[in-house]
C-alpha cells in the first residue's frame, strides 16, 4: 500500500531513531522543510543529549518518539533527521499494532533507517521512501529538491536515471524495489522483519566499509538465501569504501552468478545529491538505458 503524497500545510515529524543529531545541521534543515509549505514537528530524541555517545537517546525514548510521531493524527510523514546506529535496538519496542490502526503515513530516511523500512514493510504493509536525511552534510540543494518532488509530486519522479551508468551484468528486469543499506541488510538476517529479495529489484549501497567487509556482507546475504528469486540489482554509492575499481570487481564477481541484471553507478546513498528511491513499489530496470521506471508513483 502506498501512503498519500504530501500537500502544503501538512505536518512532517522529524525523529532521531539512531544517532545524535547535529544541532547546526538541524537548524539549517528546518527552514528548508518549512519552505516547502510543511509544518515541522520535532521529536524529543532529536534534541536529547542523555543517550550513549552513539545514540540520540535511550532506546525507550527513541521508540516512544517514533510511536508518538506516527500516532499523531496531524503528522503525514515521519522523516529521520539522520542515520548513524541504533534503529535496530528500538524496533521491538514499537507498538506496531497501534501504528497499524493509525493508518498509513510516509516513512522517509536511509542508511541505518533501513531497519525501520523493513519493519514498516513487514508490520504495516506500506511502501516507504529511501531518502536523504535533512540533518546531514549531504542534504544539499539537489538531494532536497528530489526528496521534495517525490513527496509532493511523485508523478514526475517515476523515471530514475543512473548518474554514471555502469553495467556489471546487462539486461532488463521487473520487480518490487527492496533493500537499502548493505550493512543493515546483513545485520538483519534472522530477524522477523528481514524478508527476502524474492521477486525484487534490490537496491544496495554503503559507506566507510573496506572491500573485504563488503565481500563478507554480500556473501552472508548470498549464503543465507536472501537473494534467492531476485530479479535485478541496482548499486548506489560506496563512499570511502576504498578503490572504486576493486569494489566494482568484487560486486561483479559475487553478484553476476545470480544471473540477473546488475546496474552500478546509480548515485544514491551516502553521497551529495542523492536521489530519493521508493521501497515496496514495482519498477522496471533497463541497464541499456540506465533507468529504473516505477510502475506507479512512489506515493498515492
Amino acid at each position: 500500500m502506498r501512503p498519500a503524497r504530501l500537500t502544503a500545510g501538512d505536518t512532517v515529524a522529524l525523529v532521531a531513531p539512531s544517532g545524535p543529531v547535529p544541532c547546526d545541521l538541524l537548524d539549517a534543515a528546518v527552514p528548508v522543510l518549512r519552505g516547502w509549505g510543511l509544518k515541522v514537528w520535532i521529536g524529543a530524541a532529536v534534541r536529547a543529549d542523555d543517550g550513549p555517545t552513539y545514540l540520540s537517546a535511550p532506546d525507550e525514548m527513541r521508540a516512544a518518539e517514533f510511536t508518538e510521531a506516527w500516532l499523531d493524527p496531524e503528522v503525514r510523514c515521519v522523516l529521520a533527521a539522520r542515520g548513524g546506529y541504533g534503529a535496530q535496538r528500538m524496533v521491538d519496542l514499537v507498538d506496531w499494532r497501534a501504528l497499524r490502526a493509525a493508518g498509513p503515513k510516509v516513512l522517509a530516511g536511509s542508511s541505518d533507517v533501513t531497519a525501520l523500512h523493513r519493519a514498516v514493510h513487514t508490520h504495516l504493509g506500506l511502501a516507504t521512501v529511501f531518502s536523504p536525511m535533512p540533518a546531514s552534510v549531504l542534504f544539499d540543494a539537489d538531494a532536497a529538491e528530489h526528496l521534495r518532488r517525490t513527496l509532493f509530486d511523485p508523478d514526475h519522479t517515476r523515471v530514475l536515471r543512473a548518474r554514471e551508468p555502469d553495467v556489471l551484468v546487462p539486461g532488463r528486469a521487473l520487480g518490487v524495489l527492496v533493500g537499502g543499506n548493505l550493512s543493515l541488510l546483513a545485520a538483519g538476517i534472522g530477524t522477523a522483519e528481514q524478508g527476502s529479495a524474492r521477486g525484487g529489484i534490490v537496491l544496495l549501497e554503503d559507506v566507510t566499509e573496506s572491500p573485504y567487509r563488503i565481500d563478507r556482507m554480500v556473501t552472508q546475504l548470498l549464503r543465507s538465501g536472501w537473494f534467492a528469486g531476485v530479479r535485478g540489482i541496482v548499486l548506489g554509492s560506496w563512499a570511502a569504501c576504498g578503490d572504486e575499481a576493486a569494489i566494482r570487481a568484487l560486486l561483479r564477481e559475487r553478484l553476476s552468478p545470480l544471473g540477473v541484471p546488475v546496474l552500478g553507478g546509480f548515485g544514491f546513498g551516502h553521497v551529495a545529491g542523492s536521489p530519493t528511491l521508493p521501497l515496496g513499489v514495482s519498477a522496471s530496470l533497463d541497464t541499456e538505458l540506465g533507468t529504473l521506471t516505477l510502475d506507479s508513483p512512489a506515493l498515492d
